[in-house]
């Protein structure tokens, strides 16, 4: 069993959620997890408290909350009185209090009133903190898919939270990039209390990963597959100490394990970030 490696998260989004995942994850010394309140149709809490319950205590667990069940379809709401219930619903689903709960895409009720927004996105970070306060969780964070909107409303005079969770990796475009590393400075946030997420952008098995050679920003002497190579270089793209990955088979959390002793060739990083931002402002509006 190799030692445990905070890097590294399990996330639960389109998985299964199988027990035999859980402990596959745990002989790799994986001891974080990550779940959402509207993964598995708004079941994730309840099953993986059915399937794995004995084994949760195991892990340090973070959740999110911001989807609620609509009539037809998700909805998101910011409104801090459904954000504090679902924090109460969460424990009791999972059966303990989680160690971080996020503020789900908060991006995505936004309005783009700035201050209107500026309120908005106060009051909900406020019930995070509320929530953490009473004990509902460890500690509360923002988990946001595109963080650009947030960019000209976070300032020191909103809750601070404990951890920021943006897309990373190198399918991820250079207006994200800046946005996570804005948004992160704002808040005061160094890259020990950034996570990163996707990154592969969604499957490992997409034709651009046959095109690519993610090794060219590794050190040389590094024996590592694309896939692993990719994983490794995330982590600096942005720069973030955690990387949420998702899968439903432990051997392929095994492979990702096995690339982050990779060293990444900063400078190569620091170019690549150079060049997809002179082509994103080379670009026709």
């Amino acid at each position: 069993m190799r030692d445990a490696d905070p890097r590294v998260v399990l996330g639960l989004h389109r998985s299964r959620h199988e027990r035999r995942l859980l402990t596959g994850a745990l002989d790799l010394g994986v001891t974080a997890l990550d779940t959402s309140s509207n993964y598995l149709g708004f079941r994730s809490h309840e099953v993986l408290a059915r399937v794995a319950g004995d084994l949760l205590p195991r892990f340090t667990l973070s959740t999110k909350v911001g989807y609620f069940p609509g009539a037809d379809r998700a909805e998101h709401s910011l409104d801090p009185a459904r954000l504090h219930v679902a924090v109460e619903q969460a424990v009791k689903g999972l059966g303990r209090e989680p160690d971080l709960i996020f503020l789900h895409n908060p991006e995505h009720t936004l309005t783009g009133a700035a201050s209107r927004d500026r309120y908005t996105l106060a009051q909900a970070c406020a019930a995070l903190d509320v929530a953490a306060s009473k004990g509902l969780c460890g500690a509360w964070g923002i988990a946001s898919w595109d963080p650009a909107p947030l960019v000209d409303l976070v300032d020191v005079a909103l809750p601070r939270p404990s951890v920021l969770m943006v897309r990373a990796g190198l399918l991820v475009g250079t207006r994200t990039l800046d946005a996570a590393d804005v948004v992160a400075a704002a808040w005061g946030l160094g890259s020990e209390r950034v996570w990163g997420m996707s990154p592969f952008g969604g499957s490992t098995r997409a034709p651009v990963w046959d095109r690519i050679n993610p090794g060219v920003f590794l050190r040389s002497g590094d024996r590592v597959t694309r896939v692993q190579a990719a994983f490794r270089v995330a982590y600096d793209l942005p720069q973030v100490s955690t990387i949420a990955v998702g899968t439903d088979e432990p051997a392929h959390l095994g492979e990702l394990m096995g690339a982050l002793a990779s060293k990444v060739d900063e400078r190569a990083v620091r170019e690549y970030r150079d060049l997809i931002r002179s082509r994103s402002r080379d670009q026709p509006a």
